[in-house]
């Protein structure tokens, strides 16, 4: 294995870094039957977006409902458990072993981020740089937080890997020009196979070596 060319890894965070998709998805299910009970995958269609873009799409000009569903979105957060997935810290550690720098890309705003701090403030010792929603620009499947995160590491987008779960993700992963791991946490691993390099359920068994042989994959296309 050699490292000796510049790399870096980019995470989305829900799904990915913490197991709890399926807690929003639980949360998304009882905003769609209230408001939206004719979309019965309402909690699929929404994931990978901004606060802003749902609200914009499914509830514009609802002020009320707005304000209501931001209420809850904000009590749910502060009783979340943000459990991390199994083997991300120790791939995390090696990482940083190897000096390769590590970004996280969420759609989360900077709300939800205080209540992650507050339960997991050892997050930002983990990343070199955290970007959120409101850093973002245009939220996944457009490409723009992980081209940032790349550029504010210094790495070449071709040189990335991009860890994703959700299908707007693994696409604003495609689209950035990374490698790109679909972890198989929020969908079935058939369902997100075609969309990625390669999917794991979860970091216990990837190493930085499998980085570099994504890395030189992409780059031999």
């Amino acid at each position: 294995m050699t490292t000796n060319q510049p790399m870096a890894a980019l995470f989305d965070l829900d799904g990915v870094v913490f197991d709890t998709e399926r807690q929003y998805t639980v949360y998304w299910q009882q905003v769609g039957l209230r408001y939206h009970p004719t979309l019965t995958d309402f909690a699929q269609r929404i994931k990978g977006r901004t606060l802003v873009e749902i609200f914009q799409a499914y509830f514009d000009g609802q002020m009320e409902a707005q304000a209501e569903i931001s209420r809850g979105l904000v009590d749910f957060e502060s009783r979340m458990h943000y459990d991390y997935l199994p083997g991300v810290e120790a791939f995390l550690d090696e990482l940083r072993r190897h000096g390769v720098p590590r970004a996280v890309v969420t759609s989360s705003n900077r709300a939800k981020m205080a209540c992650v701090y507050r339960a997991r403030p050892e997050l930002t010792t983990h990343f070199d740089a955290i970007l959120v929603a409101e850093d973002l620009g245009r939220s996944k499947p457009h490409p723009d937080g992980y081209l940032r995160a790349a550029e504010r590491l210094g790495v070449a987008p071709t040189r990335c890997v991009v860890f994703e779960d959700s299908f707007t993700g693994l696409e604003a992963g495609r689209r950035a020009g990374g490698a790109v791991v679909g972890l198989a946490t929020t969908n079935p691993a058939e369902a997100i196979a075609d969309r990625c390099d390669r999917v794991i359920d979860d970091f216990r068994t990837f190493t930085v070596g499998d980085m570099v042989s994504l890395i030189q994959m992409i780059n031999r296309r």
